[in-house]
């Protein structure tokens, strides 16, 4: 196995062949992982199989031949739409495959020369990146299939090659991956706790007189709906006001305290299951709503971010994403693409940190730390 992988990952081995001969492979494998990646990321947040069944339209169910499942030019061809029902085809799936081809062909390009195994590698990291990436968006979740799965795989790929850590020794490469897994988990895992202290509870106060009001779905809160999977992140997270001339369907309450949580409705001393109250309102001088910065998700995807690229890519990726995070929060707030309050997926910064780490993070960071290291 030794010889066999020597064999593979000889630098040597692969000069035989044109250099852009293999840029040309690794766009176009890119691309195909990209087709199966908007399968993970269409199917995991719904807890679906990304094999079965085979690839079919959201939509109208139509299962797509293989003739019509290329990368890329099946949804130019088409332009966008299902052959079968005509309905549109979201540009995501073409920019997760030109996205993935990109940055496998970025990944050649910057390792393949001398380090060939470096480019598989990062390649594999950087898909894990972008599907977590595209389903923080959109479902505020990193699966765990992607942070727990990808912290196993670094750790096993970081023996397999430890060069990537920059020793040579396998079990050297296990142990920083290690190291790894334990800044990047500690570190998130430490911030998320202090931040939940500190910060964990938003008043807002309400006007005299205004009605709060609890549907099955939202909070209305003087006109603004504020959902309820914006404001439960765990089930402990809690939602509490002194309530005034307090209505339910069936029955009232002069004054009580309110405490409503994913499980349990609480007003006064009486509990309930908050899943039969349809409708509920009240009045209140102050809502106290729970806010959490960082989930137990981003301290995953951090261990799976450390296994590849060991502790100071991790402390790296968390200083770099906070940054990156918090300039890109300003710039949407300032476009009026959100406010201050709202909530905001932090993964894909953390992502684009760790990317910028791999491409020469290393630099910046000796620049930071190591000023006189030449």
């Amino acid at each position: 196995m030794s010889a066999l992988g020597d064999n593979i990952f000889n630098a040597h081995n692969w000069a035989a062949v044109p250099f852009h001969f293999w840029s040309l492979v690794f766009f176009a494998f890119g691309c195909i992982v990209g087709s199966f990646l908007n399968v993970c990321i269409y199917r995991m947040p719904l807890d679906l199989s990304v094999v079965s069944p085979p690839s079919h339209c959201p939509k109208c169910k139509y299962a797509i031949p293989f003739y019509l499942n290329i990368p890329l030019v099946t949804w130019l061809l088409l332009r966008g739409r299902c052959k079968n029902c005509g309905l549109p085809i979201s540009p995501r799936y073409f920019a997760v495959e030109l996205l993935t081809g990109l940055m496998f062909l970025t990944c050649w390009l910057g390792f393949g020369a001398q380090h060939p195994w470096h480019a598989l590698v990062y390649c594999l990291f950087f898909a894990g990146l972008i599907a977590a990436t595209f389903i923080d968006f959109e479902h505020f979740i990193i699966p765990d299939e992607i942070t727990l799965g990808g912290a196993v795989v670094g750790f096993f790929v970081s023996m397999w090659v430890p060069s990537l850590h920059g020793v040579q020794h396998r079990s050297e490469g296990a142990v920083l991956s290690v190291c790894g897994i334990a800044a990047g988990a500690g570190i998130v895992y430490a911030v998320l706790r202090i931040g939940k202290l500190l910060f964990g509870r938003q008043r807002i106060k309400v006007t005299p007189g205004a009605k709060v009001i609890f549907t099955d779905t939202a909070v209305c809160l003087e006109g603004k709906e504020i959902p309820y999977e914006e404001i439960f992140y765990r089930d402990t997270d809690t939602i509490v006001l002194e309530g005034r001339d307090i209505e339910l369907v069936d029955r009232g309450y002069k004054t009580a305290t309110i405490r409503l949580s994913l499980g349990t409705l609480q007003i006064g001393e009486d509990k309930m299951d908050p899943d039969p109250v349809a409708h509920l309102e009240a009045e209140c001088d102050e809502i106290v709503l729970p806010r959490e910065a960082m989930g137990l998700g981003d301290v995953k995807f951090m261990a799976a971010i450390g296994a590849f690229i060991g502790w100071q890519g991790a402390v790296f990726s968390l200083m770099a994403s906070s940054v990156i995070g918090a300039a890109a929060g300003v710039i949407l707030i300032l476009l009026g693409r959100r406010e201050w309050s709202s909530r905001m997926p932090y993964g894909p910064y953390i992502a684009l940190a760790a990317v910028i780490w791999v491409f020469g993070g290393d630099k910046i960071w000796r620049a930071i730390f190591q000023p006189g290291f030449h």
